[in-house]
C-alpha cells in the first residue's frame, strides 16, 4: 500500500504545482498590462477599485509601484489624472470607470481587447471602431495607422492590458483558483487515506471473523 500513499503525494503536489505555474505564467503578462494601464488607460479613465497596494499582489516590488503611484499613498485608488471637467470637454463624456469593465462587457477581457484593436480609417479619413461604432475614445494605441511591422506589438500590448483589466475586475479570482486546487488535493488524499483504512479494518475482520453465540 505505501505505492498507492506515494501516489496520493504526487497527486497534491502535481495540483499544487500546477496552479503555482498557472500564476507564473500570467504574472508577466499582468505586469505589462499594468503598465499599459497606468500609463495609458489611467490619463482618461479611474479604477476605483483598485488600490496601487493591489499590484503587489501581481508581483510587483514595493519599489516598483512607488515609481508607479508617483505621489499618491498605497493605499488610493487609481483615480484618473485627467479631471472629469476636462475630459468632458474633450470627449463631450466623462470616460467610464474600467475597474469592472471585463464584468459589465459580454464576452469580458475579450470584448475589451476586441475593442481596443478595433479601430479603422474610413474612406473619409476618420477613425471609427469596428465593436463599438462611434466611439468617443481614441485609439489610444495607434492601431489604425500601424503598418504591419508594428502592429504585432500593438496587438500583444492590448492584448496585456485586456488580460489585465480582467484581473482588475476581479483580483481574487486566482487565489480562489488556488485554494480550489488545495482544497481538491485535499479531498484526494484524504479519499485514498479513507480507503486505505477501510480495507485494513476489513482486512482485520476477514482473518478474525466474528464468531455469534
Amino acid at each position: 500500500m505505501n505505492h498507492i500513499k506515494l501516489w496520493a503525494l504526487f497527486v497534491c503536489l502535481v495540483f499544487t504545482i500546477n496552479g503555482r505555474v498557472l500564476a507564473a505564467e500570467d504574472e508577466a503578462t499582468l505586469q505589462r498590462g499594468a503598465h499599459v494601464a497606468t500609463e495609458v488607460c489611467n490619463t482618461c479613465h479611474s479604477l476605483k477599485y483598485l488600490k496601487y497596494s493591489d499590484f503587489l499582489k501581481l508581483g510587483f516590488t514595493k519599489t516598483q509601484v512607488d515609481s508607479m503611484r508617483g505621489d499618491k499613498n498605497m493605499g488610493d485608488p487609481l483615480t484618473a489624472q485627467m479631471a472629469p471637467s476636462d475630459a468632458l470637454a474633450a470627449f463631450g463624456i466623462v470616460p467610464p470607470d474600467l475597474s469592472l469593465m471585463a464584468k459589465a462587457r459580454e464576452g469580458g477581457a475579450g470584448y475589451i481587447d476586441s475593442m481596443i484593436t478595433g479601430f479603422y480609417t474610413d474612406a473619409s479619413g476618420n477613425t471609427d471602431n469596428h465593436v463599438f461604432p462611434g466611439i468617443k475614445m481614441p485609439d489610444i494605441l495607434g492601431i489604425s495607422q500601424a503598418d504591419p511591422a508594428s502592429r504585432k506589438a500593438l496587438l500583444l500590448k492590448a492584448k496585456d492590458v485586456s488580460t489585465f483589466l480582467g484581473w482588475a475586475a476581479d483580483p481574487m479570482a486566482d487565489a480562489r483558483e488556488n485554494l480550489g486546487y488545495a482544497v481538491m488535493a485535499y479531498v484526494f488524499v484524504l479519499t485514498v487515506l479513507l480507503y486505505l483504512l477501510k480495507n485494513k479494518i476489513w482486512g482485520r475482520l476477514e482473518q478474525s471473523p466474528l464468531t455469534l453465540h
